[in-house]
């Protein structure tokens, strides 16, 4: 069964941090909050949790729609083709915040992802998710938390999250009620922005 603890963003315990980064170190997969739906995410170095989060997704990794997390944008290059300026200056506007960009994809992306020629990412407005992705110093690979519910597609409860999930992940953090509504999803990787998805976050300030 998970571990279920719980941290507020006005009280990010430092302890139970290095407890959320060690499981994710150990390849385990954890719950979180994010500015937006709770995710699952599993560090971009483990692959078999990776592909546990695959298996959790009910689909295959090369076909996951995976989004990597980042604490900020300066180890982003790391996974990325050189970006023109003004793709930069929309991803300095958007984060953090509730966007997810897609990217080109440089020949660093783990051999995991091999066939991706693109990827997703986020940098999320929540405190505690972003001391455990810069602690643990490298992205989080992270699916949004559905629900099985045709009218509910997030789960927001956390107690509610623990009695689906409990049992599948190793770690679970009740930082309080989520957020119903997902990311806005912008592709970058053509000439032009072209929104994929609407959802959190407004899109006008970004150009």
């Amino acid at each position: 069964m998970a571990k279920f603890i719980k941290l507020y963003n006005d009280h990010t315990d430092q302890i139970l941090i290095d407890e959320v980064v060690e499981t994710l170190r150990n390849g385990g997969l954890v719950i979180y909050p994010t500015d937006t739906v709770y995710g699952l995410g599993a560090s971009i170095k483990s692959n078999k949790a990776i592909e546990k989060l695959a298996q959790l997704k009910g689909t295959k990794v090369d076909k996951a729609n995976f989004t990597f997390l980042f604490s900020g944008l300066s180890n982003l290059s790391e996974y990325t083709k050189q970006i023109d300026t003004a793709t930069f200056k929309i991803l300095k506007k958007a984060f953090p915040g509730p966007y997810t960009m897609i990217l080109p994809a440089n020949n660093n992306l783990p051999k995991i992802f091999k066939k991706r020629k693109t990827f997703g990412m986020r940098i999320p407005d929540n405190p505690i998710l972003l001391k455990i992705i810069e602690k643990l110093g490298h992205p989080i690979v992270n699916i949004s938390i559905k629900d099985d519910d045709e009218v509910v597609e997030y789960t927001t409860d956390p107690e509610l999250i623990n009695e689906k999930w409990g049992k599948l992940v190793d770690v679970i953090i009740d930082a309080g009620y989520g957020d119903n509504n997902p990311s806005t999803v912008i592709d970058l990787t053509g000439d032009e922005p072209e929104i994929i998805r609407e959802g959190k976050g407004d899109i006008d300030r970004l150009f």
